[in-house]
């Protein structure tokens, strides 16, 4: 599971924003998918680049997740360990490319449960919901000093 910060928090943001107001989505573009989205906005590569790094090993995002080495030095892995170091895992990344993670799913409300992965508007949608989750969890784990309180009387 992600790593709660307000960075990642913000990321996910700034990707759905990004993504809501970008003509250029596309699924079967590495670099214009929903993970490409979001290692555009972590990582600060171009699509195209994200894409050509990619294109150098066989496999979607979720194939290449499974075969990550942080060691290979190829270019694709180490753009991972960029997602991986700013707090995501590759559970996370795999989930964001289906819109699979039950958590966030649970989030949202039942008659919206059902998200198309390649769907632009649920791909929003899940964004924004799973910023959300990062954002409670965040909150959640802020533990307050017990302070003592005073009375004061007014005579």
């Amino acid at each position: 599971m992600a790593k709660a910060s307000v960075e990642l928090i913000e990321a996910l943001r700034k990707t759905a924003n990004k993504l809501s107001n970008s003509t250029n989505y596309q699924w079967g573009h590495m670099g214009a998918c929903n993970c490409g989205f979001l290692a555009q906005e972590v990582t600060q590569f171009r699509k195209e680049e994200i894409h050509a790094r990619a294109m150098q090993r066989y496999g979607d995002w979720s194939e290449q997740l499974n075969d990550y080495c942080p060691t290979s030095g190829l270019p694709f892995d180490e753009l991972i360990s960029e997602l991986i170091a700013f707090g995501f895992d590759s559970e996370d990344l795999k989930n964001l490319e289906r819109l699979s993670d039950g958590k966030v799913l649970r989030a949202l409300p039942l008659e919206q449960r059902n998200l198309t992965h390649n769907k632009k508007v649920d791909v929003i949608l899940y964004l924004n919901t799973w910023a959300d989750q990062i954002e409670k969890d965040l909150i959640d784990k802020i533990k307050l000093p017990d302070f003592e309180k005073k009375v004061f009387t007014i005579l």
